[in-house]
């Protein structure tokens, strides 16, 4: 027998029944290498997507020859026992707080997390109420709490953020905390918000155990800060309860819907710049509907997941997209204020809700909410306020959502009635175009002609089961908070670190973990250099 060929890559491209057949993978990887099928090494898959390009009728897979890294070679180096006390707070315990306070751990750096939010199970009874009476808590919601807006609002690990950092690290140390396996496999990689919770509170306790402290229902209610002018330095943090914590180094890592902290910055006199971000609507088809579309003679296909579509087109200059694309999903209130109306999508990890449901937002420049007379650095957020509030109105309470059939949509015209939803405070039927447009920018006409062109590319996507509800406004944060390309540092105030979302850095839980573990690696040089 030879020795067979030395370990590499291949790609291979699988019909969906030879995707489920092992040895016809080795088939054809012994094929493509010109071996004998016995002369080959175990196979290992690295990465599977569904070729959605070929109709629905193929699966790539990535695979490599030799056996797969074993789980306790994963995300080393793995965190050690830290060298208290800890002058390092992180403000949020969010993807980009829960990684800058791992990779620290790795270094030995003791970090102090703070969350205004309740941790996993109490933040699960007031996500309750939140669907079922429509009572917001203002500091426990779909955006507030222990993991951040990711922990009940999908788990997607998508991303395409690799020049940021290794994802290959920040998916190892989710699977080491209890993240199915597949996601070191899956092109789109993708939790669950059942099991997410789950694998936060797995990471909490992994990092207790080293010496990392956490307090939750900590709102921070101001950075103290020494000196004057360039020799400004953060010194503490001080609650909203009355303590305080002794700082040497404070990590911002509030997420997108933080406005108060915004607020707190600017009074600081910390420069905030206005950012553009996208608004819209959130689209809800039968799941049954999207497959057929997507997947053709091979629906139902036992390979197949529920179906997944992305799209994206320019309309009178401006981008029209999908956003966090839903399949087998629910529609969830995503508001953190009394009287403001926002949906999200999420899904369960085996998304099998009946309905798919997506995200179909336009940009929005700082020029548009300026047009409209809202000025300054929050400028964004007060636009995103009036537009949420109108939302709310047009409900009528209760985080009813404001409902349009997308065929009434596109025909310029409010609805009588509203479908079946997976959105359980429920629907009003309404016209979400004059939330859209209620503060002068005609939002509505550019997500109405991407609409049309979505149609044209999936024949059947404008269906008279579809409807729009509203409204989609927290895509991402109006405002990024400026940081020095060096140290991370504001430039404003030593020792204060903007990170993740809320900062304008990051995109998504993968992109924000990727920010938090480059802050904690700045971070930690800066320390090692005082």
């Amino acid at each position: 027998m030879s020795n067979g060929p030395a370990e590499r890559q291949i790609e291979l491209r699988l019909t969906l029944d030879e995707s489920q057949d092992l040895e016809a993978m080795r088939a054809l990887a012994a094929k493509k290498l010109a071996v004998p099928v016995e002369d080959l090494p175990e196979l290992h898959v690295l990465r599977r997507a569904i070729d959605a390009r070929g109709k629905g009728t193929r699966v790539q897979v990535l695979l490599g020859v030799g056996p797969g890294m074993p789980a306790d070679q994963w995300a080393l180096p793995h965190p050690r026992d830290v060298l208290l006390p800890a002058r390092v707070v992180i403000v949020g315990s969010g993807p980009a707080g829960l990684f800058c306070a791992y990779e620290l751990a790795r270094h030995g750096i003791a970090s102090r997390i703070i969350d205004r939010g309740k941790p996993v199970q109490p933040r699960r009874r007031d996500i309750a109420l939140l669907n079922r009476e429509g009572k917001v808590d203002a500091d426990s919601n779909y955006c507030f709490g222990e993991g951040g807006a990711g922990t009940y609002s999908d788990g997607k690990l998508y991303t395409r953020a690799h020049k940021r950092g290794s994802v290959r690290d920040v998916l190892e140390i989710l699977a080491l905390h209890g993240a199915p396996t597949a996601i070191l496999e899956d092109a789109r990689p993708h939790i669950g918000s059942n099991r997410l919770p789950k694998v936060v509170t797995m990471l909490r306790e992994r990092l207790e155990h080293v010496g990392v402290e956490f307090h939750f229902e900590a709102k921070l209610e101001r950075i103290v800060v020494d000196g004057q002018g360039a020799d400004r330095k953060v010194s503490a943090v001080e609650l909203a309860d009355g303590r305080s914590f002794e700082a040497d180094a404070v990590v911002l890592a509030t997420g997108h819907s933080a406005r108060d902290v915004y607020q707190m910055l600017h009074e600081m006199s910390v420069v905030l710049e206005p950012k553009p971000f996208a608004m819209g609507v959130r689209v809800e088809h039968p799941q049954a509907l999207i497959n057929k579309i997507q997947y053709g003679r091979d629906v139902g296909h036992a390979a197949l997941p529920s179906a997944y579509y992305r799209l994206a087109a320019t309309i009178e200059d401006r981008g029209v997209f999908s956003f966090c694309m839903c399949p087998g999903g629910w529609i969830v209130p995503a508001t953190t204020e009394a009287g403001a109306q926002v949906v999200n999508g999420m899904s369960l990890s085996k998304r099998d809700s009946p309905f798919a449901n997506s995200g179909i937002v336009a940009g929005i420049e700082p020029a548009d909410w300026q047009a409209q007379g809202f000025e300054g650095p929050l400028g964004g957020i007060h636009f995103q306020q009036q537009i949420e509030r109108a939302a709310y109105v047009a409900g009528g309470g209760d985080l009813r959502a404001p409902a349009t059939m997308m065929k009434d949509f596109l025909a310029r015209r409010g609805s009588s009635v509203a479908p079946k939803s997976s959105y359980r405070p429920g629907l009003t039927a309404t016209s979400v175009d004059e939330v859209l447009d209620c503060t002068g920018l005609r939002v509505s006409a550019h997500i109405r002609g991407g609409l049309e062109a979505f149609a044209r590319r999936m024949p059947g996507f404008l269906s008279d089961d579809a409807v729009l509800l509203g409204v989609e406004s927290r895509t991402s944060s109006p405002v990024r908070i400026p940081r020095r390309d060096d140290t991370l540092e504001s430039p404003d105030v030593r020792g204060l670190y903007p990170s993740g979302e809320g900062a304008g850095y990051a995109g998504g839980i993968v992109s924000a973990a990727l920010d938090g573990k480059r802050v904690a690696v700045a971070l930690q040089q800066q320390l090692a250099g005082r």
